[in-house]
């Protein structure tokens, strides 16, 4: 696939020839059109829309979806399984202190930081053999988020737009949540050389607020038909200026993003007021930056937004050095709830069927020591889980080696997971291409196989 599509430049004639009036009331149609998806679904889709559920930080597999016995005989010890290099030296063996039971039908081990979740274990498959390349932050939210360690790529939603577009021309395609800003911040979400209305917009809902979230959205000098007067006569000279351009990617993205934030004046808001929820769905979700996140994810996902990325927190709060049994719960409780709430939620619309939600970080933690009560990053074995959009529920897929250090079964990389989630969305990984440099790219680069065993 190419870049550049014969229907691409046959609209692009079409902008330049309207004169003006009538005309132009209809260019902007023409052209969110136009960025509407390049290439549609390769085959039937499982999926329309994706949440992904970042831990920012990176959770230990060991406390949550990856029960290790194995730890508790071996304690303190350092077997040759535990030599594998990772951010920082560490020491001896250190077992979980929390416990695990086997939930639902399915009997799949959720740990007893997790008790709403676990009730929903049925609805979830559990990925316990995820590996990366690299045990450093940056990196590893690189690659995760945008396939690469590479700091010059699309992100996965830049991707997912590039080949779907969005169900709702009134709201961004792709959101990120996050109260504060994550390593790394807007690289995470950008589009690169894909045409830049397919990054991602960025939202912090540390207040929840519409006006705080969406700050100078409305505008208090001109009413609704003034300010449409205006920006058709702006939308004239832009097609004026795209006739004498050849590339005109950065111009068509400034235009597409002005009828948006013209069209998010009167759907925006609504979208973003969780006032309009009742009070037994807030109190479903729970109090907090995760619970409000996950909640607006639904929000925006049932408006028809493609994808939404909710971050846990500010900075990267998963990533205990020290004191990592004492933080944990305090993680846990604040996500238990609001994600136990929001595949509920979701099944209850009848939209989990069509809904991915992927969960984890960037990486794993290990399962030795780090200051006596911390856990350094670990990149060569960690859990996901996904539930929803044609995944197959309450399964583990995946194992790690005894002290789940290490992937050792069913081995599952970021590049597998990416081609999985993209095959989901009826998008062949292989074939979702652009043309940049003078070669190819592609969100999995030229690595990456779909794990069809979890696919329902």
């Amino acid at each position: 696939m190419q870049n550049e599509k014969t229907s691409s430049i046959d609209r692009r004639q079409l902008l330049r020839n309207l004169g003006g009036g009538m005309g132009m009331l209809g260019a902007a149609q023409l052209l969110a059109s136009d960025q509407a998806g390049r290439f549609g679904t390769h085959f039937p889709a499982k999926a329309k829309r994706v949440i992904h559920l970042f831990m920012n930080g990176g959770p230990y597999q060991g406390d949550l979806f990856d029960p290790k016995p194995a730890l508790e005989k071996y304690a303190g010890t350092r077997p040759p399984g535990a030599d594998l290099l990772t951010e920082r030296p560490t020491g001896g063996l250190l077992p979980s202190p929390f416990r695990f039971r086997r939930c639902g039908e399915s009997g799949v081990p959720v740990s007893e930081l997790l008790p709403q979740l676990s009730r929903h274990i049925d609805e979830i498959c559990v990925l316990r053999s995820l590996h990366a390349d690299n045990p450093n932050h940056g990196p590893a939210l690189l690659q995760m988020n945008n396939g690469t360690i590479t700091p010059t790529r699309p992100s996965m939603g830049a991707w997912f737009l590039y080949g779907l577009g969005s169900e709702n021309t009134n709201l961004p395609g792709y959101v990120v949540l996050c109260p504060g800003r994550p390593v790394r911040f807007s690289i995470l979400w950008n589009s690169a050389f894909l045409p830049s209305q397919y990054q991602g917009t960025y939202i912090n809902h540390s207040k929840i607020e519409p006006d705080n979230m969406l700050p100078h959205l409305r505008n208090t000098r001109w009413d609704r038909a003034t300010q449409r007067e205006q920006l058709d006569l702006l939308q004239q000279l832009n097609a004026q200026q795209t006739a004498a351009r050849r590339d005109r990617s950065m111009l068509d993205a400034r235009i597409e993003s002005m009828e948006t934030a013209f069209r998010m004046q009167f759907e925006g808001s609504e979208a973003f007021d969780l006032d309009r929820e009742t009070q037994q769905t807030r109190t479903a979700y729970g109090k907090g930056h995760f619970a409000n996140g996950c909640l607006l994810a639904r929000r925006l996902v049932e408006r028809g937004v493609r994808f939404v990325q909710v971050y846990y927190g500010n900075g990267q709060p998963w990533d205990t050095h020290s004191g990592h049994d004492d933080t944990v719960p305090k993680l846990c409780r604040n996500i238990d709830q609001p994600i136990a709430a929001l595949i509920a939620d979701l099944k209850a619309r009848g939209m989990l069927e069509d809904t991915l939600i992927v969960w984890g970080g960037e990486f794993g933690r290990t399962p030795t020591s780090e200051n006596g009560n911390g856990r350094d990053h670990n990149h060569h074995g960690f859990s996901m889980w996904m539930a929803g959009g044609g995944v197959k529920g309450g399964m583990t897929y995946g194992e790690t080696d005894d002290f789940g250090f290490r992937a050792m079964v069913d081995k599952m990389h970021v590049h597998d997971l990416h081609a999985t989630i993209l095959h989901l969305l009826g998008l062949d990984h292989e074939r979702l291409t652009y043309r940049h440099a003078g070669r190819d790219f592609r969100l999995t680069d030229v690595h990456g196989r779909v794990v069809g065993e979890i696919i329902a």
